[in-house]
């Protein structure tokens, strides 16, 4: 079975032991993509660890990243892979920008039917 770029995305965020990652239906409510995975770490280091990994799978499985932004700073990082968007932040500033009850229209997508 051939992964997704959700799938793919999603695998490398918990590989690298992000917390409480969330992942978005964004179809038909935004048009930035189809799906947002949110996850946070504790430590600057382990939110560029969470980043790199997200963008390295993506680009051996052949996907374009289009943007990747907030890397030095670790504080939230946005890859851009077209249809999915990650959001990696710092534990601080996930709770802080809250981007499930900002985006509160999406509905979840339960990780397991991935």
């Amino acid at each position: 079975m051939t992964k997704t770029l959700l799938q793919l995305a999603y695998k490398a965020a918990d590989d690298k032991r992000a917390e409480d990652i969330v992942v978005m239906n964004m179809q038909g409510i935004s048009p930035l993509a189809d799906h947002f995975i949110v996850c946070h770490a504790n430590s600057d280091r382990q939110v560029q660890a969470i980043a790199r990994e997200m963008v390295d799978v993506a680009q051996k499985e052949g996907y374009e990243v289009k943007r990747l932004e907030g890397f030095d700073a670790a504080r939230w990082i946005l890859v851009d892979m077209g249809d999915v968007v990650a959001h990696v932040f710092h534990r601080d500033e996930r709770t802080f920008y809250n981007l499930e009850r900002l985006w509160g229209d999406a509905p979840f997508v339960n990780v397991d039917e991935l």
